[in-house]
């Protein structure tokens, strides 16, 4: 790991641990930079703004389905289930936190934020399938990549609710869509 990626980890760990305490809205970027010795100018290396230790954090959740290893012999709707719950269980911990960059991203004046949300949504979506090593193609994967999205947001829309035990109210709705999707995610 290279300086640049231990303190962009180490950043980004830091402002989750002020958030949990204090709220996503409740420090600011110059506490940040301040808990870390930095400057504004030497944070802003790292991170240019809350969106981007939003962001960082959406990959990390990336990282952790990409880091699992899923096995080819499974049901391809068994793959991708078990992608999307790693990648929500890796969130839970900041689910409040989600909630409320999630809000933030949603309000009326962020039309930006939410143009670059549409690309996170697809850049993970496209993670999903990869990691389940689907491979469809022409219209059948625009279909699937069509009924996946909407899965992945339905999920997300239950995770933010869910207070079963080990999210298994979302994990039941993801996997009663997924096996509902027949064989176009096949």
């Amino acid at each position: 790991m290279t300086h640049l990626s231990a303190e962009r980890d180490a950043l980004l760990d830091t402002a989750l641990h002020l958030a949990l305490h204090r709220g996503w809205h409740g420090f600011s970027l110059y506490e940040l930079a301040d808990a870390r010795e930095l400057s504004l100018a030497e944070l802003s290396r790292y991170f240019r703004s809350r969106d981007d230790l939003a962001e960082a954090l959406f990959d990390r959740a990336d990282q952790a389905l990409l880091s699992l290893p899923l096995d080819p012999q499974e049901p391809m709707h068994e793959r991708l289930l078990t992608g999307i719950m790693v990648w929500l269980d890796y969130l839970a911990p900041y689910r409040h936190l989600v909630r409320e960059m999630l809000g933030y991203k949603l309000e009326p004046g962020h039309l930006h934020l939410q143009a670059h949300g549409i690309t996170r949504i697809s850049r993970t979506v496209q993670w999903l399938l990869e990691a389940a090593d689907w491979q469809a193609g022409g219209l059948h994967r625009s279909a699937g990549e069509v009924a996946l999205t909407g899965i992945y947001l339905t999920a997300m829309a239950s995770f933010m609710v869910d207070t079963s035990d080990h999210l298994n109210t979302t994990r039941t709705l993801v996997h009663g869509l997924l096996a509902r999707t027949g064989r176009l995610l096949q």
